[in-house]
């Protein structure tokens, strides 16, 4: 995030507790007895997967309350606090006229924020700089969160709502969250997202690194200091005046879980898409390279990564139409983002958009298969097949059956099997995409509520 003086503002900033808290990293293992497998046919189940799992938590936390004094009420001052406080994160030298230098650590004043990417903020006059303390978040023998000893927790969020209000043994409250973003600038840092078109003068390309449905995928460097992918769309593979019109709607599309698309250049061809550089590589092989070494907190984090950023799809009504573990990418930090969504749509290639080979069969629906209707549902099922790779570490699905033979299996209700790795809890979450009829299917919205309550009991 960057700030701007009066001006705009990109994220650079936290604002709400000092200490980092990252639910996904403080999990413990699970054994699972050999007996739970299951055979590869199964009648289509209902749901009851998604409330049997609200049902549990609220059981066990009211096994084992919390012991510890009432809330006190908010401050009269802070509900009635209207104006956004940001801290920035980093030191920041202006880049273009309109930025503001900044200071790590200082405190900015936002004045607007409707823009996704850039918020209009201000210095804020006689504030005094603040000292960040980083504490660890623990577990008792009991299976109860604690930072302070005495005051023990059945779930994180309990622990900071109540760290929030109550200091509690601690230096002071919790105030301000700095996340675990490193101290390196965003990737982004200090560019507007006002032009979707690139100047190729801005553009050196470094050397190849991949092979994609559209063209050569190279790795480079955008206005000399930020590293890009630069993936080229070759001539006769792609609707070029669609996806002209695409990549402006991809462009205002922003998330966490999204590699982030930085803008096209179509001044001369072949055209290129530049976008967000992941150092680890594609999530396929970066599973398949670590097999044996990822531990089954690790996996379902992945898992959840990708069910974040689908939706956020969803909520955009944005369909991908090629989820897999090949189309999503890992970060230096191995947080999970999405990647080539909405593209498949624009392939020229007959081979793709027919029941050739290279269509996704093995992750697409019956509705896909049979009638090549695609929606947010659509996107369900191949999300299934994703959390099954991942927890096969990389492995292929239905890998001795060929497409025809697995269109058979799929029109019959066969399934997946269940991984080894894969808890009975995750399986259902999988297995629960798999609903012949889109309507039976969950939406990302509550797949992500049902892997996060999972995660709470990891």
């Amino acid at each position: 995030m960057i700030c701007f003086s009066d001006n705009t503002i990109q994220s650079v900033f936290c604002c709400c507790c000092c200490c980092s808290v990252q639910k996904r990293q403080v999990r413990t293992r699970i054994s699972l007895s050999e007996d739970e497998g299951l055979p590869e046919k199964y009648p289509q189940p209902t749901r009851p997967w998604f409330s049997e799992h609200s049902r549990k938590k609220q059981s066990n936390r009211g096994l084992q309350p919390s012991k510890r004094k009432p809330l006190p009420p908010l401050p009269p001052s802070e509900v009635a606090e209207e104006k956004i406080l940001v801290k920035a994160l980093y030191d920041f030298l202006p880049r273009e006229p309109c930025n503001l230098a900044l200071k790590r650590a200082e405190e900015y004043l936002i004045l607007e924020k409707c823009d996704p990417h850039w918020w209009k903020a201000r210095d804020r006059l006689g504030g005094m700089e603040a000292t960040i303390k980083h504490y660890q978040i623990k577990r008792s023998d009991s299976g109860q969160w604690y930072v302070a000893e005495r005051h023990l927790f059945q779930s994180i969020p309990e622990l900071v709502w109540y760290h929030q209000h109550n200091a509690a043994g601690l230096m002071t409250r919790l105030r301000y969250p700095v996340g675990l973003m490193g101290s390196c600038l965003p990737p982004t840092a200090g560019f507007t997202y006002e032009k979707w078109e690139i100047d190729p003068s801005e553009l050196t390309f470094v050397k190849q690194i991949g092979h994609g449905h559209f063209g050569v995928v190279h790795f480079g460097k955008w206005r000399a200091h930020v590293q890009v992918a630069i993936k080229t769309i070759s001539e006769g593979s792609m609707s070029e005046e669609d996806f002209i019109e695409e990549a402006k709607v991809m462009m205002k599309l922003s998330h966490p879980r999204l590699v982030q698309l930085f803008g096209v250049g179509i001044q001369r061809k072949p055209f290129y898409i530049v976008m967000e550089f992941m150092d680890n590589g594609c999530l396929l092989t970066y599973l398949g390279d670590r097999r044996g070494a990822l531990r089954k907190e690790m996996l379902l984090s992945m898992c959840q990564d990708v069910c974040e950023g689908m939706a956020y799809l969803e909520r955009n009504s944005f369909i991908h139409r090629d989820l897999a573990a090949r189309n999503c990418l890992v970060s230096s930090t191995c947080v999970v983002k999405i990647s080539d969504f909405g593209m498949t749509r624009y392939v020229l290639d007959d081979e793709y958009i027919s029941s050739g080979t290279k269509l996704p069969i093995k992750w697409s629906p019956p509705e896909v298969l049979y009638f090549n209707k695609y929606s947010s549902k659509s996107d369900v099922w191949s999300f299934g097949v994703l959390m099954w790779e991942v927890f096969t570490e990389g492995k292929m699905p239905f890998e001795n059956k060929s497409n025809l033979q697995v269109m058979e299996a799929i029109s019959k209700g066969l399934r997946l099997y269940r991984p080894h790795l894969a808890p009975m809890s995750v399986y259902e979450v999988m297995y629960s995409c798999w609903h012949e009829k889109p309507k039976g299917r969950p939406t990302f919205t509550e797949l992500l509520k049902v892997l996060t309550e999972i995660a709470e009991t990891w």
